[in-house]
């Protein structure tokens, strides 16, 4: 669990926020689709925070199937219970099927950022490596 501290406290973050009434965010800038906006960052920001956990946990930091799937999975289940609380318990909230799509963007961003990331990083390292032997 130790591994996976940022992922939790962002998780919470993401409950306080979501269970909040709009009322009590009327400072900050609206625009249309700003809330969509801030459903992909959040996911986005929480996906990574799980891949960072993930590696940790691993000790390694290539890019995994299992590691994936596992990431995918639990931010997809995350995902669906914000929505679930908004339409049952935050009821003052709404629950809307466009802020799972968002959800989803994010996730896929997150996935998409640690693979191209990984993939660069494994590339830099060949070619250090390739470099470091030619001397």
């Amino acid at each position: 669990m130790r591994h996976y501290i940022w992922a939790i406290l962002w998780a919470v973050v993401i409950l306080v926020l979501c269970g909040m009434p709009s009322e009590n965010i009327d400072d900050i800038p609206k625009f249309p689709g700003i809330d969509k906006l801030v459903h992909t960052g959040f996911f986005f920001v929480f996906t990574v925070l799980l891949y960072y956990g993930a590696i940790r946990k691993t000790g390694t930091s290539k890019p995994s199937w299992n590691i994936s799937i596992r990431v995918v999975v639990l931010s997809s289940l995350f995902a669906l219970l914000t929505e679930y609380l908004q339409w049952k318990i935050f009821t003052y909230r709404s629950a809307e099927p466009w802020d799972l799509f968002a959800d989803t963007v994010g996730t896929g961003m997150g996935v998409f950022a640690y693979l191209l990331l990984h993939n660069t990083y494994r590339v830099s390292t060949t070619t250090n490596t390739e470099t470091a032997s030619k001397r």
